[in-house]
């Protein structure tokens, strides 16, 4: 028996979610319901993977940047999955390695696992690689890119603090769902430091492929930096004008 013609198909042009799926008499179709297994694996291997930070470093250097390697509190995945408040704060031998580094930057990367190493791992070097050429042409000094593992949102205000820096952009994967489990998301935080909340953030979401393309959300993420530093805030007090020509061309 085929699926019965659904009237909402024309509706699955414009959007991922799962609509217009049809039904087999009172059942639905086989494809619809092994696809949702198959978007359900991917989404909980995403949770569960680990960071190739070797791949991620040797990405990374080949832009001319530095890279320096830390960890959070929660040791393994099982803890971070439980204990968020552990993702939020540097192991010691990270912080003892963070000290060794010159203070001071103006802008500074850092990318964490995250919900989704899927996601890290296909999209933030793009993103980064894009920002580089935009930040460094209007003179802006850049730190170290520092890849974290076991990492919360939080984790870059503790970074940001202990190497001085005016601003920074913490790339970070998304919690899977069942239609995208490699969506990317980068948070905008001035003068951070423990203690900083979400409403003193600026987040660019959906980054991928299928959903906001790297180039951008570049263009959206060097935006934001350029207006954080001159206004020197972040968060609900600043709103994202970069698509305003008037706003936008600086």
């Amino acid at each position: 028996m085929s699926p019965a013609p659904d009237p909402w198909s024309f509706l699955k042009a414009h959007t991922a979610a799962r609509i217009a799926i049809g039904r087999v008499g009172s059942s639905v179709p086989t494809r619809e319901v092994l696809a949702f297994a198959l978007s359900h694996a991917k989404a909980r291997d995403a949770v569960h993977a680990r960071l190739d930070r070797t791949i991620l470093r040797n990405r990374i250097t080949a832009l001319d940047l530095q890279v320096v390697e830390v960890e959070s509190r929660a040791r393994d995945r099982a803890v971070y999955l439980v204990r968020p408040d552990l993702g939020r704060q540097l192991d010691v031998p990270s912080r003892q390695r963070l000290a060794r580094w010159p203070k001071g930057a103006d802008v500074l990367f850092m990318i964490g696992d995250g919900l989704s190493a899927t996601a890290v791992m296909e999209n933030a070097v793009p993103v980064v690689a894009a920002l580089v050429q935009r930040l460094a042409a209007r003179g802006h000094m850049l730190g170290p890119v520092v890849l974290a593992e076991g990492a919360r949102v939080a984790l870059g205000d503790e970074v940001g603090s202990l190497l001085g820096t005016k601003l920074v952009v913490m790339f970070i994967g998304e919690r899977p769902g069942l239609s995208a489990a490699d969506s990317l998301s980068a948070y905008v935080t001035f003068a951070p430091r423990p203690g900083r909340t979400d409403a003193e953030r600026n987040c660019v979401s959906n980054i991928r492929q299928g959903g906001l393309a790297p180039e951008a959300a570049a263009g959206t993420i060097a935006w934001l930096v350029e207006m954080a530093l001159d206004l020197r805030l972040s968060g609900t007090a600043l709103k994202d004008g970069s698509a305003i020509p008037a706003l936008g061309t600086r």
